[in-house]
């Protein structure tokens, strides 16, 4: 049976979907899915397995309008995009920890995809806000990016109210991602497992230390792969040194992105697409409907949920193997021809038969 799929509202809803489905894959990621009262749960969800990562995209204007008063733009914008955003985030959270339904359209006829189990459910709660780059960028002449500062600290009355600062409650966090970093963010994590791994990671520094800061998302990015736990083996966020506080210097993206690192990096990332190219064509046949067999891809109970979970890093591997294999096959006249390869997942105790078959048909005189 083939599923509907929103594109997302606004030219930002729309961007967002777009980003997410190549980042998760069509199969796991879908826009503007509603409540059993017809109205929206939040603008994109995506569930894989017991993660489950709730979008909330929002632009304002308020800087258009009050371009001289700062401070009153701010405030008001602010509220519109952050401060509403975060509560409705939260309901979102609470509603699906309830157990109750999801739909993809208004009229709630057609039911989400994907099974939730809210006892075991690892939420992750994203704000993706819009319209503050210009205005925090000409702000001050020292600033790198336009991207928001974050600081998450204990909720109390001392908090800090100053322009293109946002101050989160660390016992209860949301991420805040924007117009700036939003693409960085989801082009360089762009694996199921990297982002959440990512975000696992930012979690686990903000329960650690009392407060976390920094000025921007990305500049968070760049800490976290330059950041690398040898006992974990596994990329980290902070320190495990007894700080209280832990705060990421603006810049660290800029300095990253033009490091030969970064340049090795996404030139050894190159045929790990070879992995993706095949996981969104069967990801769109099960979306339409025509894919072939009896496996359940919405159950995980097939070899796509699998290929899915692999890193972008165990993605290398696969590929290089994959296309070897492709490149190596022997070629002659003998009417079938096969060759059948074991590749190893990231995952212990996982592997794939990639199985190449060639028949020649008999000439029929």
């Amino acid at each position: 049976m083939a599923i509907s799929k929103s594109e997302g509202v606004t030219p930002t809803e729309r961007l967002l979907a777009q980003l997410c489905d190549r980042t998760f894959l069509k199969l796991w990621s879908f826009p503007n899915p509603c409540r059993e009262d017809g109205k929206e749960l939040c603008d994109l969800i995506v569930v894989f397995e017991n993660e489950v990562l709730i979008f909330f995209d929002r632009e304002s204007r308020r800087f258009d309008t009050n371009p001289s008063d700062v401070n009153l733009a701010w405030k008001r914008w602010r509220k519109e995009v952050i401060d509403k955003q975060v509560a409705t985030a939260h309901g979102a959270e609470r509603y699906i920890r309830k157990g109750r339904p999801i739909f993809l359209d208004t009229k709630q006829a057609e039911p989400f995809p994907i099974p939730i189990d809210p006892q075991n459910a690892r939420f992750h709660k994203v704000v993706v806000a819009h319209g503050v780059r210009d205005a925090c960028r000409h702000s001050s002449p020292s600033n790198v990016s336009g991207s928001l500062a974050i600081s998450y600290e204990p909720k109390g009355p001392t908090s800090v109210d100053q322009p293109f600062f946002v101050e989160i409650d660390r016992d209860n966090p949301v991420h805040i991602l924007d117009t700036d970093n939003l693409e960085i963010a989801l082009n360089e994590l762009d694996t199921i497992f990297d982002f959440t791994a990512y975000l696992n990671a930012k979690i686990e520094a903000i329960e650690r230390h009392k407060f976390l800061t920094y000025c921007g998302e990305e500049d968070v990015v760049a800490h976290y792969f330059l950041n690398f736990d040898d006992n974990k083996k596994r990329h980290m966020i902070g320190t495990f040194d007894d700080f209280d506080g832990v705060h990421i210097g603006e810049g660290e993206w800029a300095d990253f992105e033009k490091s030969p690192l970064y340049a090795r990096r996404k030139e050894a990332n190159k045929t790990s697409y070879f992995w993706d190219r095949l996981l969104q064509i069967t990801s769109r046949n099960a979306l339409k409907g025509t894919l072939q067999g009896n496996s359940e891809p919405f159950k995980g109970k097939s070899a796509i949920h699998f290929m899915a979970k692999e890193p972008r890093f165990s993605r290398r591997g696969l590929s290089d193997h994959m296309l070897k294999s492709i490149r190596n096959f022997p070629e002659n006249d003998e009417p079938l021809v096969r060759n059948v390869s074991l590749m190893p997942s990231f995952f212990e105790g996982t592997y794939y038969v990639f199985l190449q078959l060639k028949v020649v048909s008999p000439v029929v005189v």
